[in-house]
Parts: C-alpha cells; structure tokens; sequence
C-alpha cells in the first residue's frame, strides 16, 4: 500500500467500544514483553479494511512519564510493521514494565512476531 494511505493515526482503536469488542471475542496471548488480543473484522465493518491496532499502558507500568514512554516506543515499534497486518484485523497489545529498558531492536522483533501469530492466527478464523 501506498505510504499516505497506511498511517497510524487512522490504524489506531479509539473506542472503547472497540477495545471491549477484541476482548469478548479473543484470547489473551503472551509473548515475552507484552501481551496481545486480536480479533477478524468482518468485511462488512464499518470500520473499514485497514487493520488497528490498540495500545494500553496501566499505573502498574509506573508514572506517567514511564507509561508515555512505554507508549511512544510501541507506537513508534507498531507503526514500522503495521504493513505486516493483515486487512479487518484489530489487534491489542499490553506491554510489561520490561519493555521501557529493552533494547528498541528487540522490541521491534516482538511485535513482528506478535503481527506473524495474528495473520497465522486470522488466516484460520476466516
């Protein structure tokens, strides 16, 4: 896809509607730093084809400079292989305290793992 039609900001979950819809319909999946929910999007959504991807960062993660922090550097991890994602797909990461010291190399290969597991795991939902 073209660079100006796959941003972050229109991949994001917004709604909290949206969030509780990923968890009803999922699994919690673990992954070292994080863990993750996804959920198939029928073509039907209104929500479009383009996958989204939702980000929590709790107070168990520390003060809000730390969870900022955590946020930034999933958001900047996300946003380098969203491509990855496959279309209709919404995806939830909860990352853990580790991931605001871990290497940002390493972060980025668990989210590509993460983003493997969700097309693996969408390709058998539909």
């Amino acid at each position: 896809m073209p660079e100006a039609e796959f941003d972050w900001r229109s991949a994001r979950l917004r709604k909290h509607a949206d969030y509780q819809r990923v968890y009803q319909e999922s699994r919690r999946y673990s992954l070292g730093s994080m863990s993750y929910f996804f959920r198939a999007r029928s073509a039907e959504d209104p929500a479009g084809t383009q996958p989204r991807v939702g980000l929590t960062a709790g107070r168990v993660l520390g003060g809000a400079v730390e969870r900022n922090r955590i946020r930034r550097r999933m958001r900047e991890a996300v946003r380098l292989h969203l491509r990855e994602l496959p279309p209709c797909v919404d995806v939830v990461l909860h990352p853990r305290r580790m991931v605001l010291d871990m290497e940002f190399a390493r972060l980025e290969r668990e989210v590509s793992r993460i983003f493997a597991s969700v097309v693996s795991g969408s390709e058998g939902k539909r």
